[in-house]
């Protein structure tokens, strides 16, 4: 092991002498990749003994590797399998056992005008470094379920040595790899041998099974269903059904109400073995908190955490067994409430350890928990991946979560609020170059995704980059973000654009009046919706900002809505995004007469979030009522453009759109 953190800290360190040495002189190509390139790891996983680690690393392109660490010999990491395949990628590995691993895949192809996603699994043998899948590959064209391949819901089953857990959708007729007619029809639970791929029904299809969820020990105690699986599109209720220990009957638990923006209703997430209940978040008094409802025929709901100012909205789970331990929130920083005191301690004596990394993730743990794989991050610091040795209190480094930015100097991020032209005081990140004195300075207001998400205080390349190159950046979480509770996330960010984007009109005025930017050098920078917010900004003041850059931006409402039609979710979009007068005065397409400054879009051809049409209709509308606009489209690549050149090439290209028109020197 000794070996290991050694070679490990020599890679990084190369990467850190390189990057303190050049970063105040280094070009903007040299920045772009940097910043551009993405996590060195993008996943990880420790085995059942702690004695090994799998992680995933991405390449230069397209190109994935997965490398195993013996941790008990002074050997290094040993890449098993090169993954490469067009249009897919891996969405993360874990031991199934001390011997095998288990990765979902992730794909995506063109099917006429449709771009359809696809799941499966497969098997790795990790001394052979042979593949082999384990679910049936989706089956475009068969049927829309057919691009489910299932997914694992436990990877620990007792007494089942070799095999997982899986979800696995049946088709009436022609029964898989066989020529037997089968009558089974729906989603049911497969215990699946991750050497064959050869499985055995446990819970058999149901027609309207959308979902299920197993307890520590494997067993399946909660059953949603809708009947989405028997209509073309989504319903607008769940129903859950839960079993009592030791029982196979299914009992009613609860209806989740789905028909508005956001679900109303008790959303179970994970069953508690030894407590013998079922968390899951509902609102209450407008906030999403977490509960717990009895699994005995009680039924009886219990209030763990509620907040008054945010949402509560993620559980924290560890190990194989995936074991609930505690739950989080964000008010700036994201805060962990633990459960388990020996966690809760644990975590305290970390911060104190490792003071400049305030974000502790637990990432995995062996089965008798230990060993604890954990990352520690910060705003200034994208993380370090560390091995904690319980007995011996031993904390080792293992990883830095990005090469190419491993000792490099960032940008403090700094939580703001600023008024909206209403008085709203608007929450956001404010971060300044470094050795700036944060006054009359370029500065670009950059809007989140979504609408329903929000920013948090934490390492992001985005705005590291933007600072990099001597610009102030804002982050606002404008009304219409999530986290904030139900009144602050109000009809969402399309239905109400006029508060939306108003908030974030706001957020470059308030740069202004602080002195902290030069009203001439003001830009804007959007990704998905924060593009279609960086495009409407200039439908509400066309003067405000002196540049525009949308990434993968919705441009018309109305064809966002037409994009979803042939899919299942055709109904839920068309509810989100509404009818009336919205849609044609919240389409930036339909308002391109209005814009006074340069637009720099960028989009990938096979975005199934927004499809890249959303950018070629802006292009053309701009184009025809005489505006300059430029574009950059990238072959190939989704909604995320997950690609290191790629990535770089953007950055490359926004840097420059900002010093040409922002007058930055």
């Amino acid at each position: 092991m000794r070996c290991l953190v050694l070679f490990l800290s020599t890679m990084a360190t190369g990467a850190f002498l390189a990057n303190s040495s050049s970063a105040s002189s280094e070009d903007l190509a040299e920045t772009a990749t940097r910043f551009g390139a993405l996590q060195s790891v993008t996943d990880i996983s420790l085995s059942p003994s702690g004695t090994k680690i799998v992680y995933v690393t991405p390449g230069k392109k397209s190109e994935e590797s997965i490398f195993v660490v013996d941790l008990g010999t002074d050997n290094p990491p040993k890449q098993i399998v090169s993954f490469n395949q067009p249009n897919a990628r891996l969405a993360g590995c874990n031991w199934a056992n001390e011997n095998r691993i288990v990765c979902n895949v992730f794909s995506f192809q063109k099917q006429g005008d449709v771009i359809l996603g696809a799941t499966r699994y497969v098997g790795i043998d990790p001394s052979k470094g042979k593949a082999r899948n384990i679910t049936p590959e989706g089956r475009f064209g068969y049927s829309f379920t057919g691009q489910y391949g299932g997914s694992i819901i436990a990877l620990d089953v007792p007494g089942k040595d070799n095999r997982v857990l899986m979800t696995r959708r049946y088709y009436k007729g022609k029964s898989n790899n066989t020529r037997i007619f089968s009558s089974k029809e729906g989603l049911g639970v497969d215990l699946v041998d991750v050497d064959s791929g050869k499985s055995t029904n446990t819970i058999n299809p149901n027609r309207n099974a959308v979902n299920y969820l197993a307890d520590e020990r494997g067993d399946v105690r909660i059953m949603a269903t809708s009947d989405t699986a028997n209509s073309r599109f989504a319903q607008n209720e769940v129903r859950y059904f839960y079993r009592k220990k030791e029982s196979k009957d299914w009992e009613p638990l609860n209806r989740l109400d789905t028909s508005g923006d956001l679900s109303q209703g008790f959303i179970p997430v994970a069953v508690d073995t030894a407590l013998d209940v079922v968390y899951g978040f509902e609102r209450k008094d407008g906030f999403q908190a977490l509960f717990t409802v009895k699994l005995d025929g009680s039924e009886t709901k219990k209030l763990v955490l509620k907040r008054d100012d945010v949402d509560v909205n993620r559980l924290v789970r560890i190990g194989r067994q995936r074991r609930v331990i505690g739950v989080s929130y964000a008010t700036e920083a994201r805060i962990v409430e633990y459960f388990d005191q020996e966690l809760e301690k644990l975590a305290s004596g970390l911060n104190k350890a490792l003071p400049g990394k305030p974000l502790i993730s637990i990432l995995d743990a062996s089965e008798d928990e230990s060993k604890i794989l954990l990352a520690a991050s910060s705003d200034t610091d994208p993380g370090i991946i560390y091995l904690y040795h319980k007995g011996t209190r031993r904390l080792e480094e293992l990883l830095p979560v990005r090469n190419e930015l491993f000792g490099r100097e960032m940008a403090n991020m700094k939580s703001v609020t600023y008024p909206a032209k209403d008085g709203t005081q608007i929450p956001g990140f404010l971060t300044l170059p470094l050795d700036s004195d944060g006054k009359n300075l370029p500065a670009i207001v950059l809007p989140h995704g979504g609408p329903g998400s929000r920013d948090e205080w934490g390492f992001d390349w985005l705005p590291q980059f933007l600072a990099a190159r001597g610009y102030a950046v804002l982050q606002p979480n404008f009304r219409g973000s999530s986290g904030y509770g139900q009144d602050w996330y109000g009809r969402n960010g399309f239905k109400s654009w006029k508060t939306a984007v108003g908030d974030v009109n706001d957020a470059g005025r308030w740069l202004v009046s602080q002195g902290i930017a030069d009203q001439k050098r003001l830009g804007i920078l959007g990704w998905s919706y924060g593009g279609y917010a960086a495009l409407q900004s200039q439908a509400l003041d066309p003067e405000l900002f002196k540049a525009v850059v949308a990434i993968a931006p919705v441009t018309d409402l109305g064809l966002l809505k037409e994009e979803s039609r042939q899919f299942t979710n055709f109904a839920n979009v068309r509810r989100f995004v509404g009818t009336g007068d919205h849609i044609e005065n919240g389409s930036p397409a339909r308002h391109a007469s209005k814009f006074r400054s340069p637009v720099l879009l960028v989009h990938g051809t096979m975005d199934m979030n927004t499809g890249v049409g959303q950018s070629r209709i802006m292009k053309s509308r701009l184009e025809s009522a005489d505006k300059q606009v430029e574009y950059l489209e990238f072959d190939g690549l989704d909604h995320s453009l997950q690609h290191s050149q790629a990535r770089a090439i953007m950055l490359r290209r926004v840097g420059l759109f900002f010093d040409q028109n922002l007058d930055q020197k």
